[in-house]
């Protein structure tokens, strides 16, 4: 059985408590233990954090994409932005890199997500913005 949902919500982040909530939800039906969920739950609030923050500095006037595909146990989450993209992915992949230091940002978003995704593609160009897809077997 397939199940998604696709969205949009401004950049603020108000919306990450938001999106937490929709993965949440998305799972109301389905077999999946607490702690995936949690997982998921983590996996989504990092990625539009960055999306937010680093994508778009914070300017709430802009939209971040959600989706989320599941079919044959595995699901698929795609955050997307329109923002500044990634100047060096290998940098921004490094634990505690941020370009945010002064707002006490940890620099660990990609490194978490690495840690609970399956597998992480970032598709991201200057001035176009990124496209993180993370695969989780369920």
């Amino acid at each position: 059985m397939e199940k998604f949902i696709k969205m949009q919500f401004n950049a603020d982040l108000k919306n990450v408590l938001f999106s937490r909530a929709i993965v949440a939800s998305f799972f109301i039906d389905e077999k999946v233990s607490l702690n995936v969920i949690n997982e998921v739950k983590t996996i989504v609030s990092e990625a539009v954090t960055n999306a937010i923050v680093h994508g778009y500095n914070s300017d709430n006037t802009k939209e971040v994409t959600l989706n989320m595909f599941l079919y044959d146990n595995t699901l698929i989450i795609e955050v997307i932005d329109k923002g500044v993209g990634i100047e060096d992915l290998n940098k921004a992949k490094e634990p505690l890199f941020s370009t945010r230091l002064s707002e006490e940002r940890a620099g660990l978003g990609f490194t978490i997500m690495e840690i609970f995704s399956d597998e992480m593609e970032i598709d991201t160009k200057v001035n176009e913005g990124t496209k993180l897809r993370i695969k989780k077997f369920i």
